[in-house]
């Protein structure tokens, strides 16, 4: 039986999925698997017993993707279960960043109690006038799950957008509406556009992508929407931009003491996923990629180790081994099962970058010397028998 410890509440949607092959501890150091949303786990010491962790939700900045793979552990997100709750939040930003309605609704607030309210925001509601977003350009920047749906739901607003994602999947671009613009780098985006919103990771390359240079680019008056990673962009520049008026509005989904303070910032308390829909989608697809791991050994939407999925084994025996991506591993690996005389019935092995993962279904269950000599191969990093 495996034992499963939550470093976070989870949705009973997700919960509910378990079978009988599974438990809940409370005793994390005897948990094969770890399920968890914004827990930080950097400082943590991890079990050594751990197989897996799965992250309900895309972010894994909270992880220590490294640390686990080098210990053997898997660690698995959820990408797009909580897109259509971060692209509606999105919608709901351009109208906040085109409309100064939080501004008004504040206002409002401090005239409440007078008995001529009505008369008073007749008078005064002229100050929070806006624009609208219908005929206005709009730039997406990542084209995925979330900027997909966004374009297209813009697109029926009456806007006119331009996609930028050198990376598009065949099926996202199959889904986009046929009146995206594609443009080939964001700075086409920066010299067009009236909003401009980021829907990209967050890595070396793209870290604080919205600087100085790019907002020198943009026009003026240009709205910005951040409900993608808070480090794409320059908290320092975006004050300046808007100090001087170059950026209206920025809009961002992550709250820091700087965007919290910053005059002309909406900082919205990070509420992109947070719906019950969100929740619950990122629950059941967080178990159900743990409970196909620990039971058949196949690995979907893993962040530290390469997807590889053979189904349901229907044979006698499978072995999965995580090791390091070092030439000429596969074919010790199958060295060391034919010197047992055990014959391999099914075969998968997949790498990413310096990591790799390698399925073997076999004729027979697996002798315990046939998985010592596999452990002791160089690189290996864990062997499992799932049956």
């Amino acid at each position: 039986m495996f034992q499963i410890h939550y470093l976070n509440k989870i949705s009973q949607q997700g919960t509910a999925l378990w079978t009988e092959d599974f438990a809940l501890t409370d005793d994390m150091e005897t948990a094969d698997g770890i399920v968890l949303r914004s827990a930080n786990m950097h400082d943590m010491a991890l079990p050594e017993n751990l197989l897996a962790v799965a992250r309900a939700g895309a972010g894994v900045n909270n992880i220590p993707l490294t640390t686990c793979a080098d210990k053997g552990i898997v660690v698995f997100n959820t990408p797009g279960a909580n897109a259509r709750s971060v692209m509606e939040l999105t919608l709901c930003g351009m109208l906040l960043g085109s409309r100064d309605i939080i501004g008004g609704v504040n206002w409002v607030q401090t005239i409440k109690d007078q008995p001529d309210v009505a008369k008073l925001v007749e008078k005064g509601k002229s100050r929070f006038a806006g624009h609208e977003i219908c005929g206005k350009k709009l730039g997406i920047i990542g084209l995925g799950n979330i900027g997909g749906p966004l374009a297209n739901r813009a697109r029926k607003l009456g806007m006119e957008v331009y996609g930028c994602d050198p990376h598009i999947s065949v099926e996202a671009a199959w889904n986009l509406d046929g009146h995206v613009q594609r443009v080939k780098t964001p700075e086409e985006i920066y010299a067009l556009c009236d909003i401009i919103t980021v829907h990209v990771p967050l890595l070396k390359e793209t870290e604080k992508m919205i600087n100085a240079s790019a907002l020198s680019k943009m026009k003026d008056g240009v709205i910005i929407l951040n409900f993608a990673r808070d480090l794409l962009v320059d908290d320092d520049a975006m004050a300046d931009a808007l100090a001087s008026g170059k950026v209206a509005r920025y809009v961002t989904d992550f709250p820091n003491p700087k965007t919290a303070n910053m005059p002309g910032c909406i900082a919205i308390p990070h509420l992109g996923a947070s719906t019950e829909e969100s929740e619950d989608n990122c629950a059941r697809m967080a178990v159900r990629q743990m409970m196909d791991y620990l039971e058949n050994g196949n690995i979907v939407n893993s962040v530290n180790y390469p997807n590889c999925d053979m189904g349901v084994c229907q044979c006698e025996g499978r072995i999965t081994i995580l090791h390091h991506n070092i030439p000429g591993s596969l074919g010790r690996f199958t060295a060391a099962i034919a010197s047992e005389n055990v014959n391999i019935a099914g075969l998968m092995n997949k790498s990413r970058g310096e990591y790799a993962y390698t399925m073997l279904d076999l004729d027979h269950h697996p002798s315990t010397e046939v998985v010592e000599h596999l452990k002791e191969i160089e690189g290996v990093v864990r062997v499992r028998v799932i049956r």
